[in-house]
């Protein structure tokens, strides 16, 4: 086996397996349990991070200001924009490699699922392939795929007779939407970056402002277009994973470019803050 196998695959299919087991044979409650696992044992990773993030959003003002006095001195500014940095205590760096590790875990989830849990195959067999001898199957056993509606080894997808693709289920909607939502609660730092970048003369600005404001679309836009074509074991993980995520960011930044929403809604008093 490779590096990659067994630093991630094998830990990953023996961490879903023991969950199952403990469910009592229950592979779509071992995929949300594990990955809420995952996840609390990562937070404390990516914490950083998103205190880093909140620091920049409250000190934007203060970087448009250093924009509009160094001008086109890219060197002054960046210069300027570091000793701010240190002034405030802020590491834009800070939290980058576990957001990495992150990336790696959601890829190693996806290896896990297309190997294991593929629809022409034996879901027990190929996870065995994985398992750690305590961990394996024994013969004659039989693995359990079935969870609400969704059978795990297939897409959550509906098909409907005479359309010419399979459209999403419930699930892969709810990771979609639930990714939109995640994305809407960072747009007043967004919308702040947005009003220094037309300010400011340099090109690369506008560049990564609209490539920020485009990932709103883009990444609920993905996960549906990857969603429909592989086992909704993907999806759970998925939705458990932004469900998360989105909750670490309100914690760390309110509701956001939620927040006029809510009020319009009633759910939020016009003098909470985002």
């Amino acid at each position: 086996m490779n590096i990659w196998t067994t630093l991630l695959l094998q830990p990953l299919a023996n961490g879903i397996i023991a969950f199952y087991k403990l469910t009592g044979g229950n592979m779509g409650l071992a995929i949300l349990g594990f990955s809420l696992f995952l996840r609390v044992l990562l937070n404390p990773l990516t914490k950083p991070y998103m205190q880093s993030m909140k620091k920049m959003r409250e000190i934007a003002p203060q970087i448009e200001k250093l924009k509009k006095r160094h001008g086109k001195d890219k060197v002054k500014f960046a210069q300027a924009q570091a000793d701010l940095y240190k002034q405030k205590g802020i590491n834009p760096g800070a939290g980058c490699i576990p957001y990495l590790l992150q990336i790696a875990v959601l890829i190693a989830f996806f290896s896990v699922f297309t190997k294991t849990l593929a629809p022409d195959g034996d879901p027990t067999q190929r996870f065995n392939e994985l398992l750690y001898p305590v961990m394996k199957f024994a013969g004659g056993e039989s693995l359990n795929t079935q969870f609400l509606y969704l059978d795990i080894t297939k897409p959550d997808v509906f098909n409907i007779a005479g359309f010419p693709f399979p459209l999403p289920g419930p699930l892969l909607l709810l990771a979609a939407f639930v990714q939109f939502l995640s994305a809407k609660i960072t747009a007043p730092y967004e919308k702040i970056q947005e009003q220094v970048a037309k300010k400011t003369p340099q090109a690369a600005d506008d560049i990564q402002t609209a490539m920020q404001k485009s990932m709103v679309f883009t990444f609920p836009i993905m996960t549906l277009l990857i969603g429909v074509r592989f086992p909704s074991g993907l999806a759970i993980y998925w939705l458990t994973f932004s469900l998360t995520q989105a909750y670490q960011q309100y914690r760390s930044q309110g509701w956001g470019g939620l927040t006029p929403w809510l009020k319009r809604l009633g759910l939020l008093k016009a003098e909470s803050m985002s």
